[in-house]
């Protein structure tokens, strides 16, 4: 499980919408109680964070729909709740450039900086 803390418009396509299954899955975990993935520190990072889940999944959902992709998977905005922002990180933004770029997948790393700054 991963949700990248970079700027969404850096990340191939597999990594793109790789992170919107893992938004869901993560999202569906805390909202409905799920067991499956709930002490996955992915998932616990964003426990009283749904807003910022949410924020993280609008700023993907922009990226899929400006590379051409279709979407029809919104969350509901009524339980965004808590913090609004992510600064729990299991690894550091700038590691999470050096691990993308490591996987040799067509990842724009090169002019990224390494926090996404509107997340």
């Amino acid at each position: 499980m991963r949700v990248w803390d970079v700027d969404p418009k850096i990340l191939c396509r597999n990594h793109l919408l790789g992170e919107h299954r893992e938004i869901h899955a993560i999202w569906s975990v805390i909202v409905n109680g799920r067991s499956g993935y709930a002490r996955h520190p992915e998932t616990l990072r964003w426990v009283g964070r749904l807003r910022a889940l949410h924020n993280r999944h609008r700023r993907v959902v922009a990226e899929m729909e400006k590379r051409g992709y279709n979407h029809a998977s919104p969350l509901d905005c009524d339980l965004a709740t808590g913090d609004g922002t992510q600064d729990v990180f299991i690894d550091s933004p700038q590691r999470q450039l050096d691990i993308l770029r490591e996987k040799g997948c067509g990842c724009r790393i090169a002019d990224s900086p390494p926090v996404d700054s509107d997340g």
